[in-house]
């Protein structure tokens, strides 16, 4: 294979042609660095997360598609990723994870020890969840886990500590997370039950939207408790009732259980995360 070619097989496998996850992770990032900064995050702080953000996403992606890399291939929605299509071994896949976690890991050592813990555990926990999809019906809970451990990191980096306030954020961002992955899962549920992959999709089962609606309504929750603890105003406040506009959307998209709209209704979720950030972000400034 050429070099353009392999490193486009690269690229994709990392995702950075799907930059959705990243932009996911990121807005629950940057909302715990400006609660943490009460507005006004350290630069140096700032550019690490965002720079790891991309990095430790990209590590999720290969690390998954080396747990699914035999059952990619039966999905149609994966079947042409690049472990599943032979574009890339499995030895460039696994020599690219860990290069891409040197080189994140390099990034925490910048900061206080507490951070570096803290990334310790997240990098464990990265590597554990894809294999979660074979062991229990709920990987995405573990997943709302991985994708929340930004945010007591953000604290810890900016403060030194993580106060209560953290983990309300960690909630909302938990809740959330569980939301849309099962509304990601929808899109691959019959393909999932054939292959034998495990997710909340198929464990709620026809109470599927109603599951979801709850985790949305707890999610609202715990945001809004995460800016009361942070004695945030109005204009979050704004952001909060935009948050429910776009999960009333997400139902009425996910209503009939069909793959496009379903998929449609998770990609939605960048939007509502986008939202409550540059909320957060202005009622700091007014």
């Amino acid at each position: 294979m050429r070099v353009k070619q392999k490193l486009h097989a690269y690229a994709r496998l990392m995702r950075i042609d799907r930059p959705i996850g990243t932009l996911l992770l990121l807005w629950p990032c940057l909302m715990a660095l400006l609660l943490a900064a009460k507005g006004m995050p350290d630069i140096k702080v700032l550019l690490i997360f965002v720079v790891g953000v991309v990095i430790m996403r990209a590590c999720g992606c290969i690390i998954n598609d080396f747990a699914d890399r035999k059952l990619d291939a039966h999905v149609e929605r994966t079947q042409n990723r690049p472990l599943a299509s032979g574009e890339v071994t499995v030895k460039e896949a696994l020599m690219l994870f860990v290069l891409l976690g040197l080189a994140a890991f390099s990034l925490v050592l910048l900061l206080n020890i507490l951070v570096v813990q803290l990334s310790v555990v997240g990098i464990i926990l990265t590597v554990i969840y894809p294999f979660m999809k074979r062991v229990t019906n709920m990987p995405q809970m573990f997943l709302g886990i991985v994708w929340s451990w930004s945010i007591p990191m953000a604290y810890a980096a900016q403060l030194g500590s993580v106060p209560v306030e953290a983990w309300w954020l960690f909630a909302a961002n938990w809740c959330w997370t569980v939301a849309y992955d099962t509304m990601y899962a929808m899109v691959d549920r019959d393909d999932d039950v054939k292959v034998g992959i495990k997710s909340t999709a198929i464990l709620f089962g026809r109470y599927d939207r109603q599951w979801i609606g709850l985790f949305q309504l707890a999610a609202l929750g715990c945001f809004i408790m995460a800016g009361l603890s942070a004695e945030r105003g109005l204009v979050y406040g704004l952001g909060i009732i935009t948050f429910i506009g776009f999960s009333c959307y997400q139902q009425w998209l996910i209503f009939g259980r069909e793959r496009a709209p379903c998929f449609k209704a998770f990609l939605n979720n960048n939007w509502a995360g986008f939202v409550l950030f540059v909320a957060l972000s202005a009622d700091y400034l007014v």
